[in-house]
């Protein structure tokens, strides 16, 4: 923190610690994970817009309904890897996941 004119400053980092949590924290994991996850919806929304795609017309190459598009478009959080995996073969879109656990690291490339 700095202070600037009588104004407290804080880093975007410095920030979150106070309103979330600090990094580790359970409350801050669960909040990077919301974000990660609406990063998702966002990349599929894109993809799929790029296809020139509706989210019905989606939702059919993977066998959902569009209210399943349109919820995994607002955030991925609710959604198994597979269904994942499926909507960006249907989109015809590289994937790579990566999951860093304690004790080793998981590479999914699709």
């Amino acid at each position: 923190m700095k202070v600037v004119n009588g104004l407290k400053i804080y880093s975007q980092e410095e920030a979150l610690d106070r309103v979330i949590g600090k990094k580790g924290t359970p409350a801050r994991e669960k909040f990077e994970f919301s974000l990660e996850m609406e990063i998702v919806g966002e990349m599929i929304k894109r993809a799929r817009k790029n296809k020139g795609l509706t989210q019905e017309e989606l939702g059919k190459l993977i066998g959902v309904q569009k209210a399943q598009i349109s919820k995994l478009e607002r955030s991925a959080k609710n959604v198994t890897i597979e269904t994942i995996i499926k909507v960006f073969d249907a989109l015809d879109t590289k994937v790579k996941f990566s999951f860093d656990m304690p004790k080793k690291k998981i590479f999914l490339h699709k």
